[in-house]
């Protein structure tokens, strides 16, 4: 091409874009070399995020009062919704644009940016750095579960109002409450009272305050009646949800239904020292020895057995699983069996919930179906020495497969072992169905029957 003719089209392509873009032309011209623009990420960081612009009509140069309008003439169902009593800020302003992009975008209904950090631009101080605790849908960016992002009848653009809201998750719990005969006041006033729906930075549970400083709120420790209904010992730095259930109990003084009969005798003295001694709450003996004073013939039985579970023999003994005092679980567990085992089998528990074929006894929390809580003669303090057997008790393994296995039949992988149904199942799960190490069948066997492999 003549060099003439190409410069004269460079220049007039120029004029046609100062004359379709104004903003780009008003811009002032830097020295030196242009900086390389990027393209836009895949979410907004929380940290680099600021605050649309008060005037958000200037960012794509619509005329003044256009905005909404504009936006309305199609999206006419929200005129209706805009009447609700709380209306989110950017659009009370009349913003639509703070969150949409009219014209295009990277993202499901045209938003500006990933949705679950799209809300941190404005609400930053909702997950504060290092919290304890986090609400699992705030964590993840999903505030829609729990308010409307234009318009709402409830304070905050909330979905439903007080409690409404927590149980619409937390079934269980409104279950458990509707039930018992005393209920919680703080339950009553609403969640919020105690817990705070977004993170905690000082507690766990999404609590305001760690126990007793969050009870101490309402709760005066100081007080004559206090101090006797606690038989004058200094319970005022114990942590109450040791005893007591902060929801709602069926039991007066808000008491676990599971009680230790030392507790519920009101014998104290039988644990711990007097009332009136320097240190009251110290205990007289240490880890499983304090226990055996009364449970003889379950700490003997268990030190009669080949393999302790280490937890009974640790430090603080029976105490690492049981609660001394009372308990919402069965023989006084201080909590559910699952979340109880993961705190030392975290690695057991996470596989069993990504394998896609559940065991069901783990499921429903009966890991002493398999295992002994105390000790065993068996490895892996299997309830029985035969893990054939064991298996049996629930699954007809005669009727499931003709595979050869027992005693006799030696496992070719390793002539140390013989074939059991752990050698093709993995009692806890697998990524893969059905349990097995191998994502096909044929991969299985033919770690045994090579010749039969294609």
């Amino acid at each position: 091409m003549n060099p003439r003719i190409s410069t004269i089209i460079g220049a007039f392509a120029a004029i046609c874009i100062c004359f379709v873009s104004p903003a780009y032309a008003a811009q002032p011209k830097k020295a030196g070399k242009t900086k390389k623009t990027t393209a836009p990420t895949e979410a907004v960081s929380a940290t680099k995020a600021t605050k649309p612009p008060e005037n958000i009509e200037s960012k794509f140069n619509l005329k003044p009062g256009a905005q909404q309008k504009v936006c309305l003439t199609c999206h006419a169902d929200f005129e209706e919704k805009l009447k609700k009593a709380f209306v989110h800020t950017p659009i009370k302003k009349g913003g639509c644009t703070a969150c949409h992009n009219p014209h295009t975008s990277h993202y499901p209904k045209q938003l500006e940016a990933e949705a679950s950090s799209l809300c941190l631009t404005c609400h930053k101080a909702m997950l504060p750095a290092g919290a304890r605790s986090t609400h699992k849908v705030a964590a993840e960016g999903k505030c829609v579960q729990c308010h409307d992002p234009h318009a709402s009848d409830n304070k905050f653009n909330l979905l439903k109002s007080g409690n409404d809201l927590c149980y619409g998750c937390h079934k269980d719990k409104a279950e458990a409450i509707a039930k018992v005969k005393f209920k919680h006041k703080p339950v009553e006033q609403g969640c919020v009272t105690c817990h705070n729906p977004h993170a905690s930075a000082k507690a766990a549970a999404l609590l305001k305050e760690d126990p007793p400083a969050l009870c101490k709120g309402c709760h005066q420790t100081d007080k004559p009646i206090f101090v006797k209904q606690h038989l004058n010992y200094p319970a005022g730095g114990s942590r109450c949800s040791m005893c007591h259930s902060v929801h709602g109990s069926d039991q007066a003084g808000l008491i676990y239904p599971t009680v230790h009969q030392p507790f519920a005798r009101r014998m104290c003295n039988q644990c711990h020292g007097n009332a009136s001694d320097p240190n009251p709450l110290t205990l007289k003996k240490t880890g499983f020895e304090l226990c055996r004073g009364c449970h003889s013939t379950v700490v003997n039985e268990m030190f009669s057995k080949n393999r302790l579970h280490v937890a009974t023999v640790g430090k603080d003994g029976c105490l690492n699983c049981h609660s001394p005092h009372a308990s919402p679980q069965r023989d006084l567990l201080k909590e559910q069996t699952v979340p109880l085992c993961g705190k030392c089998h975290a690695d057991t528990i996470q596989r069993q919930e990504k394998s896609p074929t559940k065991h069901e006894p783990i499921q429903e929390g009966m890991c002493t179906v398999c295992h002994s809580p105390h000790a065993s003669d068996n490895p892996l303090l299997f309830t029985q020495a035969s893990t054939i057997e064991m298996c049996g008790t629930c699954h007809d393994w005669q009727k499931h497969s003709t595979h050869p296995i027992g005693e006799k039949v030696i496992d070719k992988r390793n002539k140390n072992l013989t074939m059991q149904c752990i050698s093709c199942h993995r009692a806890h799960g697998t990524e893969y169905k059905h349990m097995l190490p191998t994502s096909t069948v044929s991969d299985l066997c033919t770690q045994c029957h090579a010749e039969k492999g294609r």
